[in-house]
């Protein structure tokens, strides 16, 4: 984690800015997203994400830890049982941050911090696929080859037995001829 800033946290003490951002985690994980501000959003990012972390987990212990930090119940319950779930094949990276301008009255600069229950793929199995489509287009043009690389010899050793065939034929003929002036 981060070294925490020295002084007063987001606009009050450190007891403070812990309530703020376990209200805030206790809102995301509840609507999926929270608009405010990108300060905030980027001191939240690491909360929810442990506390993400501790939901994977799924025992407990890790419960009762969460429940320490989000009082609601329910919360916790959703928390538990569809987003960790949902996450459950993602290594981190649970919340994204978007900047979405000024607030109008302060000039403040604004954020979305939404949670990232798309499907993960890992570039790992991504790469597999793409090394697996690659080596079978790959076999597909070196059967096709192969293919006319086998026809074209047939087609030329036809010709070449030909001439080997009456080269033979030749040499009997020779041996034929010796023979009989013999």
């Amino acid at each position: 984690m981060p070294t925490p800033t020295k002084g007063n946290r987001l606009g009050g003490s450190p007891a403070h800015e812990r309530a703020m951002l376990n209200n805030l985690a206790a809102q995301l994980f509840e609507n999926k997203s929270v608009k405010t501000t990108e300060t905030k959003a980027k001191r939240l990012r690491p909360h929810a994400e442990r506390l993400i972390t501790f939901a994977k987990k799924g025992d407990l212990a890790s419960r009762r830890r969460v429940l320490r930090s989000i009082s609601d119940k329910g919360i916790v319950h959703e928390l538990f049982t569809s987003i960790a779930p949902a996450v459950a094949e993602r290594p981190g990276g649970y919340t994204r941050i978007t900047k979405i301008g000024t607030r109008p009255g302060d000039n403040a600069p604004m954020a979305v911090i939404e949670l990232v229950l798309e499907a993960y793929s890992p570039k790992q199995a991504v790469v597999k696929e793409a090394e697996g489509a690659t080596a079978a287009s790959a076999d597909e043009k070196a059967e096709a080859p192969a293919e006319e690389v086998e026809a074209a010899p047939d087609v030329e050793s036809g010709p070449q037995e030909d001439e080997a065939q009456e080269a033979a034929d030749d040499a009997k003929a020779e041996a034929d001829a010796e023979k009989d002036e013999a």
